[in-house]
């Protein structure tokens, strides 16, 4: 385990993968994407701790379910659609949810960590060539807070304060930017990812560090699952050519 005589063996795997991933992702590689869309809570953010804080507070003020840790780890196995079930939540509600749960989250932003790996991914990617976009139920204010300025300003279009199930939407808005749809994926932590991205024909990578599991995730089949972010920066940056080949 890490402790004071450094990285454990894992980190230290995980960090050589992360660097194997930002070499063949250089300036002279020929990336399999020129625009990479990402979630960000659960994807780029690790902002599991506050949702378990936020969530049943928020549940006693709307009248939904509230629930324990163990439910919460039961329901990482749930589509988003199973978990509202689940939850009770009056589809009226879910607008008033998001708004009231978007203000709370813009007061402890500066509470919320990136992952580890997020910084040097967002780096070699930008580093590549490779446009990046946010789509998010987020707001752009609270994501570039927990990015900080230098990482906010590596990406290249916010379209955020997406509705629960309105990310098709926001996709649509990114995918006028003139890049060709199968030079773009979307990449994030949800089963509503994955939907949303097959709603307008796109690409669309599963991470397994986020608020889903990656059973559920794969049930919903994504064009490729993730479980570093290292992973991301090779997939990305793997010239068609070289995986497809004639």
């Amino acid at each position: 385990m890490p402790g004071r005589f450094g990285l454990s063996v894992g980190a230290k795997l995980a960090k050589r993968g992360l660097m194997e991933g930002i070499s063949r992702v250089g300036k002279n590689a020929v990336s399999r994407y020129e625009l990479v869309i990402f979630d960000f809570d659960g994807t780029l953010a690790d902002s599991a701790a506050w949702m378990m804080r936020a969530v049943n507070p928020m549940a006693r003020r709307y009248g939904f379910k509230t629930v324990t840790e163990d439910e919460i780890e039961m329901l990482r196995g749930r589509s988003t659609r199973e978990v509202i079930r689940y939850l009770g939540v009056s589809p009226w509600k879910l607008p008033l949810i998001a708004r009231a749960g978007k203000k709370l989250m813009a007061a402890d932003a500066h509470t919320i960590p990136l992952f580890p790996e997020t910084e040097k991914m967002l780096r070699a990617l930008h580093a590549a060539g490779v446009k990046i976009a946010v789509v998010s139920s987020n707001s752009e204010t609270v994501i570039r807070r927990v990015l900080g300025e230098e990482l906010g300003n590596l990406i290249s279009l916010y379209a955020c304060g997406a509705s629960l199930f309105g990310k098709a939407r926001k996709f649509r808005q990114v995918t006028r930017q003139g890049v060709a749809r199968d030079k773009i994926i979307c990449i994030g932590d949800e089963t509503r990812d994955i939907e949303a991205a097959r709603a307008v024909g796109l690409d669309c990578g599963a991470v397994g560090w986020g608020y889903a599991k990656p059973s559920i995730l794969a049930q919903h089949g994504p064009t490729v699952s993730f479980n570093s972010m290292s992973e991301i920066i090779s997939y990305v940056g793997a010239s068609k050519a070289a995986v497809g080949g004639d």
